[in-house]
Protein backbone atom coordinates (compact mmCIF):
# COMPACT_ATOMS: atom_id res chain seq x y z
CA UNK A 1 0.00 0.00 0.00
CA UNK A 2 2.85 2.39 0.84
CA UNK A 3 4.51 1.57 -2.48
CA UNK A 4 1.28 2.33 -4.31
CA UNK A 5 0.90 5.63 -2.48
CA UNK A 6 4.48 6.53 -3.36
CA UNK A 7 3.85 5.79 -7.04
CA UNK A 8 0.70 7.90 -7.02
CA UNK A 9 2.64 10.81 -5.51
CA UNK A 10 5.27 10.48 -8.23
CA UNK A 11 2.59 10.35 -10.92
CA UNK A 12 0.83 13.41 -9.53
CA UNK A 13 4.11 15.28 -9.29
CA UNK A 14 5.05 14.47 -12.87
CA UNK A 15 1.65 15.67 -14.06
CA UNK A 16 1.94 18.89 -12.10
CA UNK A 17 5.35 19.59 -13.64
CA UNK A 18 3.69 19.50 -17.06
CA UNK A 19 1.61 22.57 -16.17
CA UNK A 20 3.34 25.90 -16.71
CA UNK A 21 3.48 28.23 -13.69
CA UNK A 22 1.41 31.42 -13.70
CA UNK A 23 2.59 33.90 -16.29
CA UNK A 24 1.68 37.38 -17.47
CA UNK A 25 0.48 38.22 -20.95
CA UNK A 26 2.47 40.66 -23.02
CA UNK A 27 0.76 43.78 -24.28
CA UNK A 28 0.71 43.22 -28.09
CA UNK A 29 1.93 46.79 -28.62
CA UNK A 30 5.15 45.89 -26.78
CA UNK A 31 6.04 42.97 -29.05
CA UNK A 32 8.94 43.83 -31.35
CA UNK A 33 10.07 40.91 -33.47
CA UNK A 34 13.62 40.84 -34.79
CA UNK A 35 14.99 38.69 -37.59
CA UNK A 36 13.27 37.18 -40.59
CA UNK A 37 11.40 34.32 -38.84
CA UNK A 38 8.93 33.76 -36.00
CA UNK A 39 7.02 30.75 -34.65
CA UNK A 40 3.39 31.23 -33.58
CA UNK A 41 1.87 28.51 -31.39
CA UNK A 42 -1.93 28.64 -31.31
CA UNK A 43 -3.99 27.26 -28.40
CA UNK A 44 -2.08 24.05 -27.66
CA UNK A 45 -4.62 22.79 -25.15
CA UNK A 46 -6.15 19.41 -24.44
CA UNK A 47 -9.44 21.26 -24.20
CA UNK A 48 -9.31 20.99 -27.99
CA UNK A 49 -6.71 18.29 -28.73
CA UNK A 50 -7.85 15.80 -26.10
CA UNK A 51 -5.72 12.97 -27.52
CA UNK A 52 -2.57 15.13 -27.29
CA UNK A 53 -2.03 14.09 -30.89
CA UNK A 54 0.13 17.16 -31.49
CA UNK A 55 2.17 17.24 -28.27
CA UNK A 56 5.34 15.59 -29.56
CA UNK A 57 5.24 17.68 -32.73
CA UNK A 58 4.74 20.84 -30.68
CA UNK A 59 7.68 20.13 -28.38
CA UNK A 60 9.95 19.32 -31.33
CA UNK A 61 8.85 22.52 -33.09
CA UNK A 62 9.58 24.78 -30.12
CA UNK A 63 12.95 23.09 -29.59
CA UNK A 64 13.76 23.62 -33.28
CA UNK A 65 12.90 27.32 -33.03
CA UNK A 66 14.88 27.92 -29.86
CA UNK A 67 17.94 26.13 -31.22
CA UNK A 68 17.89 28.60 -34.12
CA UNK A 69 17.11 31.71 -32.04
CA UNK A 70 13.70 32.08 -33.71
CA UNK A 71 11.26 34.01 -31.49
CA UNK A 72 8.37 31.88 -30.17
CA UNK A 73 4.93 33.28 -29.36
CA UNK A 74 2.27 31.29 -27.51
CA UNK A 75 -1.34 32.34 -28.06
CA UNK A 76 -3.57 31.43 -25.12
CA UNK A 77 -7.34 31.67 -24.69
CA UNK A 78 -9.74 31.29 -21.75
CA UNK A 79 -9.59 27.49 -21.57
CA UNK A 80 -8.11 26.24 -18.26
CA UNK A 81 -4.36 26.73 -18.04
CA UNK A 82 -3.91 23.21 -16.67
CA UNK A 83 -4.96 21.85 -20.08
CA UNK A 84 -2.12 23.59 -21.94
CA UNK A 85 0.43 20.86 -22.63
CA UNK A 86 3.51 22.77 -23.78
CA UNK A 87 6.69 21.31 -22.29
CA UNK A 88 8.67 24.54 -22.67
CA UNK A 89 7.12 27.21 -20.46
CA UNK A 90 9.44 29.99 -21.58
CA UNK A 91 8.40 31.36 -24.96
CA UNK A 92 9.50 34.83 -25.91
CA UNK A 93 5.93 36.01 -25.42
CA UNK A 94 2.63 34.76 -24.00
CA UNK A 95 -0.21 36.60 -25.74
CA UNK A 96 -3.91 36.49 -24.96
CA UNK A 97 -5.94 35.57 -28.04
CA UNK A 98 -9.46 34.28 -27.56
CA UNK A 99 -10.13 33.24 -31.15
CA UNK A 100 -6.65 32.99 -32.65
CA UNK A 101 -6.61 36.64 -33.67
CA UNK A 102 -3.25 38.44 -33.66
CA UNK A 103 -3.02 42.11 -32.73
CA UNK A 104 0.76 42.46 -32.75
CA UNK A 105 2.89 43.42 -35.72
CA UNK A 106 4.51 40.52 -37.59
CA UNK A 107 7.53 42.03 -39.31
CA UNK A 108 9.34 38.74 -40.14
CA UNK A 109 8.74 37.32 -43.61
CA UNK A 110 8.72 33.67 -42.53
CA UNK A 111 6.15 32.34 -40.05
CA UNK A 112 6.20 28.81 -38.66
CA UNK A 113 2.64 27.94 -37.67
CA UNK A 114 2.07 25.41 -34.89
CA UNK A 115 -0.93 24.17 -32.96
CA UNK A 116 -4.35 25.61 -33.19
CA UNK A 117 -7.52 24.19 -34.61
CA UNK A 118 -6.74 24.13 -38.35
CA UNK A 119 -10.24 25.11 -39.39
CA UNK A 120 -11.00 27.67 -36.63
CA UNK A 121 -8.47 29.47 -34.41
CA UNK A 122 -5.43 28.78 -36.60
CA UNK A 123 -7.41 29.93 -39.61
CA UNK A 124 -8.10 33.23 -37.81
CA UNK A 125 -4.38 33.61 -37.04
CA UNK A 126 -3.39 33.08 -40.65
CA UNK A 127 -6.04 35.39 -42.07
CA UNK A 128 -4.87 38.17 -39.76
CA UNK A 129 -1.28 37.45 -40.74
CA UNK A 130 -1.97 37.58 -44.47
CA UNK A 131 -3.95 40.78 -44.09
CA UNK A 132 -1.00 42.39 -42.26
CA UNK A 133 1.50 41.20 -44.84
CA UNK A 134 -0.61 42.42 -47.75
CA UNK A 135 -0.35 45.98 -46.41
CA UNK A 136 3.44 45.92 -46.23
CA UNK A 137 5.93 46.54 -49.07
CA UNK A 138 6.09 43.66 -51.55
CA UNK A 139 8.64 40.93 -50.75
CA UNK A 140 8.95 37.16 -50.65
CA UNK A 141 6.88 35.57 -47.86
CA UNK A 142 6.58 32.07 -46.45
CA UNK A 143 4.23 30.23 -44.09
CA UNK A 144 5.57 26.86 -42.91
CA UNK A 145 2.96 24.47 -41.51
CA UNK A 146 4.46 21.86 -39.14
CA UNK A 147 1.84 19.19 -39.72
CA UNK A 148 2.49 16.92 -36.74
CA UNK A 149 1.87 19.94 -34.49
CA UNK A 150 -1.48 21.06 -35.96
CA UNK A 151 -4.82 19.53 -34.95
CA UNK A 152 -7.96 19.29 -37.07
CA UNK A 153 -11.49 17.94 -37.01
CA UNK A 154 -11.45 17.28 -40.75
CA UNK A 155 -14.60 19.26 -41.43
CA UNK A 156 -13.22 20.26 -44.85
CA UNK A 157 -13.01 16.63 -45.94
CA UNK A 158 -15.85 16.25 -48.46
CA UNK A 159 -18.01 13.11 -48.67
CA UNK A 160 -17.14 13.05 -52.38
CA UNK A 161 -13.41 12.78 -51.66
CA UNK A 162 -11.94 9.35 -52.52
CA UNK A 163 -10.46 9.05 -49.03
CA UNK A 164 -13.63 10.04 -47.16
CA UNK A 165 -14.48 6.48 -46.04
CA UNK A 166 -10.97 5.94 -44.65
CA UNK A 167 -11.10 9.28 -42.88
CA UNK A 168 -14.48 8.56 -41.30
CA UNK A 169 -13.28 5.15 -40.14
CA UNK A 170 -10.15 6.59 -38.55
CA UNK A 171 -12.13 9.30 -36.76
CA UNK A 172 -14.61 6.75 -35.45
CA UNK A 173 -11.72 4.75 -33.98
CA UNK A 174 -9.95 7.62 -32.22
CA UNK A 175 -13.23 8.97 -30.84
CA UNK A 176 -14.65 5.58 -29.83
CA UNK A 177 -16.22 5.69 -26.38
CA UNK A 178 -15.39 9.35 -25.87
CA UNK A 179 -18.01 11.63 -24.33
CA UNK A 180 -19.98 13.72 -26.79
CA UNK A 181 -18.78 17.12 -27.85
CA UNK A 182 -16.92 18.64 -30.77
CA UNK A 183 -13.62 18.84 -28.86
CA UNK A 184 -13.03 15.08 -28.82
CA UNK A 185 -12.64 13.94 -32.45
CA UNK A 186 -9.34 15.57 -33.44
CA UNK A 187 -6.33 14.29 -35.31
CA UNK A 188 -3.11 15.87 -36.43
CA UNK A 189 -2.77 17.27 -39.93
CA UNK A 190 0.02 14.75 -40.48
CA UNK A 191 -2.38 11.92 -39.62
CA UNK A 192 -4.77 13.36 -42.21
CA UNK A 193 -2.00 13.17 -44.79
CA UNK A 194 -1.44 9.52 -43.82
CA UNK A 195 -5.11 8.77 -44.42
CA UNK A 196 -5.15 10.54 -47.79
CA UNK A 197 -1.88 8.85 -48.90
CA UNK A 198 -1.77 9.89 -52.57
CA UNK A 199 0.25 13.06 -53.08
CA UNK A 200 -2.08 14.49 -55.71
CA UNK A 201 -5.00 14.07 -53.31
CA UNK A 202 -2.93 15.53 -50.45
CA UNK A 203 -2.15 18.63 -52.50
CA UNK A 204 -5.78 19.05 -53.45
CA UNK A 205 -6.79 18.82 -49.79
CA UNK A 206 -4.10 21.36 -48.88
CA UNK A 207 -5.55 23.79 -51.42
CA UNK A 208 -8.89 23.50 -49.61
CA UNK A 209 -7.48 24.32 -46.17
CA UNK A 210 -5.37 27.33 -47.12
CA UNK A 211 -6.41 30.77 -45.85
CA UNK A 212 -8.11 32.95 -48.45
CA UNK A 213 -5.00 34.53 -49.90
CA UNK A 214 -6.94 35.25 -53.09
CA UNK A 215 -9.05 37.82 -51.24
CA UNK A 216 -6.03 39.53 -49.71
CA UNK A 217 -2.99 39.58 -51.96
CA UNK A 218 -2.87 41.59 -55.20
CA UNK A 219 -2.22 39.72 -58.42
CA UNK A 220 1.31 41.13 -58.49
CA UNK A 221 2.15 38.27 -56.06
CA UNK A 222 2.98 34.79 -57.26
CA UNK A 223 1.43 32.19 -54.92
CA UNK A 224 2.87 28.70 -54.48
CA UNK A 225 2.34 25.62 -52.33
CA UNK A 226 4.85 22.89 -51.49
CA UNK A 227 4.57 19.58 -49.65
CA UNK A 228 7.84 18.68 -47.94
CA UNK A 229 10.53 18.60 -50.63
CA UNK A 230 8.19 18.06 -53.57
CA UNK A 231 8.09 20.37 -56.58
CA UNK A 232 6.40 23.67 -55.81
CA UNK A 233 2.93 24.01 -57.31
CA UNK A 234 1.88 27.40 -58.64
CA UNK A 235 -1.55 28.43 -57.40
CA UNK A 236 -1.39 31.78 -59.16
CA UNK A 237 1.31 33.09 -61.47
CA UNK A 238 2.35 36.74 -61.63
CA UNK A 239 3.87 38.84 -64.36
CA UNK A 240 7.50 39.87 -64.36
CA UNK A 241 10.83 38.08 -64.21
CA UNK A 242 10.98 37.64 -60.41
CA UNK A 243 7.68 38.71 -58.83
CA UNK A 244 7.25 38.70 -55.04
CA UNK A 245 6.17 35.21 -53.97
CA UNK A 246 3.95 33.91 -51.18
CA UNK A 247 4.80 30.27 -50.41
CA UNK A 248 2.74 27.91 -48.25
CA UNK A 249 5.10 25.11 -47.23
CA UNK A 250 3.70 21.99 -45.54
CA UNK A 251 6.31 19.95 -43.64
CA UNK A 252 5.71 16.66 -41.83
CA UNK A 253 7.56 17.71 -38.69
CA UNK A 254 10.18 20.09 -37.33
CA UNK A 255 12.30 16.95 -36.94
CA UNK A 256 12.60 16.90 -40.72
CA UNK A 257 13.97 20.44 -40.66
CA UNK A 258 16.40 19.57 -37.87
CA UNK A 259 17.93 16.58 -39.67
CA UNK A 260 20.58 17.48 -42.26
CA UNK A 261 20.20 15.74 -45.64
CA UNK A 262 22.40 12.75 -46.38
CA UNK A 263 25.57 13.40 -48.34
CA UNK A 264 25.66 12.04 -51.90
CA UNK A 265 26.42 8.33 -51.91
CA UNK A 266 25.02 7.66 -48.41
Amino acid sequence: MQALAFLLVLLYSSLSWAVCPPHAFTDPARIKLQGDSVMIVVHESSAYDARLATKRGLDEAVSFAKDRKIPVIYLQDDSPERFYFVEDCNPDYWVYSQGGEISFDVAPTHVYIVGGHLEICMSATLHDLLYQWSKKPARNLRVTYLMDAIYSNGKLVDPADPFYADFSRFMSIVSYGRPGGEHWPKLSLLESMGIIVRQDHQLEYIRQILPRWDRTFPDTYRVEVQLNDSVKKVLRPASGWRPPTLLFHFVDSAVNLSTPPLAPGN
